[in-house]
């Protein structure tokens, strides 16, 4: 009985496989580059795929979304993956300026990466139609693991081999390397308060 699950739990993996290989197959043209032996699973979601490009030996996960929107003319593509990257899924990179993955770049699960912050100065306009603000080019290093959950914004540059092992206070802003709160806006807490106490380097 051992045996039989364990060839149907084979054959699984293989029919997954191949569809999600057909499935890049089938996108792949409407890109500016995609590499040799990359793999998405579907579903995806895709804005502009003609400024995306895609490395040889990527793996994206399920329910992954690639957003290449440029806010002025872009010559070239505006987010770039590099080969032997690995998404686990449901990750979301949105560049309007630029977003560049390095090479062998693992992704946990629910990592968000946008070179922009939502404009929200008019309160006339409901935020979704405010376009685009606080842009700067975004860089995660080669050989880089961000893990679960991790929210990489506007203008930060993450360098080869960087990993994040220390907690982040709910509701902090963390920067540097190694990384302190700069600041907190949980209940009770002040504007800019750096929290002594902490180490989180």
């Amino acid at each position: 009985m051992t045996g039989r699950r364990s060839n149907s739990a084979e054959i699984y993996r293989i029919a997954q496989k191949i569809k999600s290989k057909a499935f890049a197959m089938f996108i792949a043209r409407g890109f500016y580059q995609w590499g040799y032996n990359s793999i998405i699973v579907p579903p995806l979601r895709l804005n502009g795929e003609e400024l995306i490009s895609v490395g040889s030996g990527v793996f994206m996960g399920a329910g992954c979304w690639l957003s290449a929107t440029p806010v002025g003319p872009a010559p070239g593509p505006i987010l770039v993956i590099g080969d032997g990257c690995s998404f686990s899924g449901s990750c979301v990179i949105s560049a309007v300026s630029m977003v560049r993955i390095g090479r062998e770049v693992l992704l946990a699960r629910n990592v968000y990466i946008a070179d922009h912050d939502h404009s929200y100065s008019d309160t006339s306009r409901a935020i979704l139609h405010q376009g685009a603000d606080h842009v700067g080019q975004v860089v995660v290093g080669d050989g880089s693991w961000l893990g679960q959950n991790v929210v990489v914004t506007s203008g930060v540059h993450i360098g080869h081999g960087a990993v994040v092992t220390k907690d982040v206070p709910s509701y902090s802003l963390a920067v540097g390397a190694p990384a302190r709160v700069i600041k907190s806006w949980a209940p009770g807490s002040h504007d800019n308060h750096e929290p002594q106490s902490q180490d989180h380097s």
